[in-house]
């Protein structure tokens, strides 16, 4: 009976012994990517004949339900 014990506490300290060490291999994995996006600059200025292709519209007068449909059309 002890030795069923003995044998069922190695086997599971063994399991959370694994499952530690892959969950820290996996959170030092993601660490490490978003050091390196961080080094990325997403917001540099485009290069090439880029154009501006979001015009605000003020001058019409749209109502509340109008601008949520679009919203929602827009998928934004």
């Amino acid at each position: 009976m002890i030795r069923e014990w003995g044998k069922a506490v190695r086997r599971a300290s063994g399991v959370f012994f694994l499952f530690t060490s892959l969950t820290l291999l996996f959170y030092s994995g993601i660490v490490w990517l978003q050091h390196e996006y961080e080094k990325k600059h997403r917001y540099d200025e485009p290069e090439g004949a880029a154009m501006k292709v979001a015009v605000r519209v003020e001058d019409v007068d749209m109502r509340w339900l109008e601008r949520l449909l679009l919203f929602y059309l827009d998928g934004e």
